[in-house]
Formats: C-alpha cells, structure tokens, sequence
C-alpha cells in the first residue's frame, strides 16, 4: 500500500469490480439508512452486505482496525452524550444528578450511531478496495467530467497524504529535539509548531499539482484519453440501476408512509 491512499492492492472479486458500480452500491446504501427510521435496518446492512463484502475483499483485518481506532471511540461519546443527556428523555431507566439514561436517548443514539456506522464502513470498504487511478479512468468512461472525476479520486487520497505529512513533518522536527513525552497537556502543546508546516505543506502540495495538471492540459478535452481501460461489462451496468431504483423506492415508501 502506498502512503497516500488507503487503497489495498489485493486478486479479489469486490477489486475487479467496476469503480462504478462499487460508488453507486455505497450511495444506495447511504440513502437507503438514512431515508428509514429504524435502526436494525442500517445494522442489518452491515451485517449482510458490508461485512461479506469486506471478508470477500480480503480487507476485513484492516476495516476493524479502522473502526476500532476511529469510529469507536465515536460511537461510545455518542451513546454517553445522548444516553445521559437526551433533552426529549422521559424514560428514565437511571438517574444521578443531571444525568438520566433514557430510553428514548438510547434509542436515539441506537439510530444515530447505526447510521454512522453503516456509513462509515461502507465508505472504508469501497476505500480500501479500490485503486482512485481505476475509479478516475471508470468515471470519465461512463461520461463524468474529468475535472468532476479527480475531485472524487483525489479525496479519497486526502486523509493518507495528510497522515504521511504530518509523519514525516514530526521525525523532522524530532531529529531536532523536539520533545512529546510527558503529560497530555505537554504534548498538545509540543505539536503545536507542527501545524505550520503541516498547512503550509499541503497548500504547496495542492498547488504543485495544479501546476503539474495545467502543464499537462487538463480538462482541455471532454473525453481525454486514458491509459487505463476499466471494463463494464452489461451485468454490472444492470445491477448500478437496479440499485439506484431500488434505493429511490426506499425513500418514496418512507415519503408515502408505508414505512414508518
């Protein structure tokens, strides 16, 4: 794996899927839990759709670091914040000083937190299991704008290169004796000086390869010619609009009151 993508390079089915087809299934998902209020529905897709795809990716080690590192953490400020908290509460299953554990906040949190995590899963899964040069090419091939398609690339390669900077920025300053051991205090306080070269690195960066994009005529042309040929074949191009209707009607059923 590179150091400015999260992208694993592996020989599974979900990696030789189009781009596409993998960011219209992420979308319906995305609509599809948040258009219905109930919260077993988005769990129910993370245990029936993300988690095989991510096992059938051969990326499931490294989507539950990723959850325990970074929707963990969320996940339990959420569930204590409305848990505790919820103004709505009348529920009271335990009570001490201001704080009351409702039922209504844990059903609150429940839904909120089902949610995320259907979302960020399925945003780590199709992360993880596809090439951003592969996504760009698959884009401009089914007709988006070049420009459109490496805004999209491009952020999914935002977070790693920030992390490998921001790496690379800290042993500099380490090699010359900067100090982050003590208390928390201490420390925030050390990583202070980082955020200068960090900012000022990643405009640099980001200003480089416009440079480097208008050198090359970027946009010039509509339909660019591109070195990498992704096939679609007709059952995926079948299967995009089967998902994209089916998550449509979703949402009219919820419009409509048959699911409430």
């Amino acid at each position: 794996m590179t150091t400015t993508t999260l992208y694993l390079e592996r020989t599974s089915a979900l990696h030789r899927l189009n781009p596409v087809t993998k960011l219209v299934a992420l979308l319906s998902i995305i609509l599809a839990v948040f258009a219905v209020p109930h919260w077993w529905i988005p769990l129910g897709i993370v245990a029936v759709v993300i988690v095989p795809a991510a096992v059938l990716g051969r990326v499931g080690g490294r989507l539950l670091r990723l959850f325990l590192i970074l929707l963990l953490p969320l996940l339990v400020v959420l569930f204590l914040i409305q848990g505790l908290f919820y103004p709505d509460g009348s529920t009271v299953l335990w009570e001490w000083g201001l704080a009351q554990l409702t039922t209504e906040g844990l059903l609150f949190a429940l839904t909120i937190g089902s949610r995320l995590t259907a979302l960020v899963l399925g945003s780590l899964v199709f992360v993880l299991t596809t090439d951003p040069a592969r996504l760009m090419s698959a884009l401009t091939q089914v007709g988006m704008s070049p420009k459109i398609a490496y805004v999209i690339s491009a952020s999914l390669q935002i977070i790693p290169a920030f992390q490998a900077r921001a790496q690379s920025i800290l042993l500099a300053q380490q090699a010359r004796g900067l100090a982050i051991v003590g208390s928390p205090l201490k420390r925030a306080r050390a990583l202070l000086p980082l955020l200068g070269p960090l900012i000022l690195g990643m405009i640099t960066d980001v200003d480089e390869r416009s440079t480097a994009m208008e050198a090359r005529a970027f946009g010039a042309t509509p339909k660019p010619t591109s070195l990498i040929v992704v096939p679609d074949p007709v059952g995926e191009r079948v299967a995009r609009w089967l998902m994209f209707l089916s998550a449509i009607a979703v949402v009219v059923l919820v419009v409509v009151g048959v699911i409430a």
